[in-house]
């Protein structure tokens, strides 16, 4: 039985990546890759995002340098921030474009609201990609430390902005120390249960008084009546 021929792959293309040693990143400030080969694509795709149909050869010219210069300034450290980033210039002309449509004299209601309806949209996604940029590049975290906060046995201790009341006197003192303030408590005397017995009151004196005789005198002439 003849074996079945395999249908071959015109399709099918080997993929080589370049020798380390010759990763030379020439283009990285622009792309940020060791390869220029993708630095190179990526700046072509931004610069193919640019509105130019209106543009004259000068003008033309400096729509490419002030893409490359974008792309240069905002620093991208790897491919994944570059293309980011070139999505950023994208999505900035493409909205700056609507808002110049929507501006023409000539435009109609309905043209002037769906420009201004795109670019809205156009900017929010530029808000979006900016977020997510500096979240991959750890900005917009805050961080809150504390230290040297010492709480004595029976205070309390407030982490945070302490608030005093109106009229009160240490407002000063909460700008002073904005990250702890320590609260002391001062333990009053325990107060006396209602049925404790009483501890005896003592006299003036020591001496013992003689107690006045309460007996009356009677006449004997009296008792004979």
């Amino acid at each position: 039985m003849a074996a079945k021929a395999k249908k071959k792959n015109t399709n099918a293309k080997n993929v080589t990546i370049g020798d380390p040693n010759e990763m030379k990143g020439e283009l990285k400030t622009i792309g940020g890759s060791m390869f220029d080969d993708w630095n190179n694509v990526l700046v072509n795709q931004v610069t193919r995002s640019l509105w130019v149909n209106n543009s004259d050869e000068q003008s033309h010219e400096k729509q490419l340098n002030a893409a490359i210069a974008a792309l240069a300034c905002s620093e991208p450290k790897s491919e994944l921030e570059s293309m980011v980033i070139a999505q950023l210039i994208a999505s900035h002309n493409a909205a700056m474009e609507c808002y110049r449509r929507a501006m023409i004299g000539e435009q109609t209601f309905e043209g002037r609201k769906e420009n201004l309806n795109q670019a809205n949209k156009l900017s929010r996604t530029w808000t979006t990609l900016l977020e997510a940029l500096n979240r991959h590049r750890g900005k917009g975290q805050q961080k809150v430390t504390v230290e040297h906060v010492n709480v004595h046995s029976g205070g309390q201790a407030i982490v945070g902005a302490v608030e005093s009341p109106r009229g009160g006197g240490s407002a000063a003192k909460n700008e002073d120390q904005p990250h702890a303030e320590q609260i002391s408590h001062a333990p009053q005397p325990a107060m006396p249960r209602a049925d404790a017995e009483r501890e005896p009151v003592p006299i003036a004196g020591d001496e013992e008084r003689a107690m006045p005789d309460a007996r009356r005198k009677i006449n004997r002439s009296a008792e004979g009546q």
